[in-house]
């Protein structure tokens, strides 16, 4: 921090701590939610398509 005002260090120490509790949110809260319903969608895409188009694999004669 600066050698300026002693004003701004509260301030500063604020905006710090918000961003943190922010960056914790995301990083162990929401971004693990997402990422676990991308996998889920894409499962139950492959799913459906499965379904209706037949596994994968050479055709059975």
């Amino acid at each position: 921090m600066p050698d300026g005002d002693p004003s701004m260090a509260s301030p500063l120490r604020s905006q710090r701590k918000t961003e943190f509790l922010t960056f914790l949110v995301l990083a162990f809260g929401i971004w693990p939610i997402v990422a676990v319903g991308v996998v889920g969608a894409y499962g139950f895409l492959v799913w459906m398509f499965q379904l209706v188009f037949g596994p994968p694999g050479p055709p059975v004669h």
